[in-house]
């Protein structure tokens, strides 16, 4: 990891915490603003994805998987814009499914890892972490039926995730050099 995807991870840390921060403190407004900066980074993500189509990808063979990606991306973000009008309790389990799958896809890939013979414990147990989570708070928002329990592990999911990124920023990680 170099030093710009450090400081890139930690910034990211940095804005989870604030929208951590502002949903404890302002529960029934941060829904809103959360929704629609999510949004808006899945849309930029979408662009990014379509231009590296546009320059790179298409000249290769399988390119048009990126295009394909790329497309399904900006479906998602504008999607996740249009459901900022719906009923708060729908975009909170909205926003913890998205948690569980990030968890889900961290646990997937630390078997892939372990496959391939490479560190693996801390992003599995992280995934697994992370996927309890969201079903705990999923299960005590229905079987309580309280927007603010879910807003509260909402925020407590993303100070930890903001807490996961700032430790792998600061993690070493290996350096292959070619003799």
């Amino acid at each position: 990891m170099n030093r710009f995807q450090r400081l890139k991870d930690i910034l990211i840390a940095l804005i989870l915490t604030a929208f951590g921060v502002t949903l404890i403190l302002v529960p029934e407004e941060g829904y809103n603003d959360i929704i629609l900066v999510l949004s808006l980074l899945i849309a930029v993500y979408g662009i990014r994805l379509l231009w590296y189509y546009i320059t790179m990808s298409r000249h290769m063979v399988g390119g048009k998987s990126s295009l394909y990606h790329a497309v399904i991306v900006l479906d998602l973000a504008l999607f996740t814009g249009s459901i900022a009008t719906m009923n708060n309790f729908i975009i909170l389990f909205y926003l913890l499914g998205i948690f569980a799958f990030g968890g889900v896809i961290n646990v997937l890939r630390s078997l892939e890892a372990k496959r391939y013979g490479a560190s693996w414990r801390f992003k599995f147990f992280s995934g697994v972490i992370s996927v309890v989570f969201a079903i705990a708070m999923l299960v005590l928002g229905v079987v309580l039926g309280n927007n603010n329990i879910l807003v509260y592990g909402f925020s407590i999911s993303l100070f930890y995730s903001a807490a996961v990124r700032i430790y792998n920023a600061f993690r070493k990680t290996a350096i292959v050099y070619i003799q």
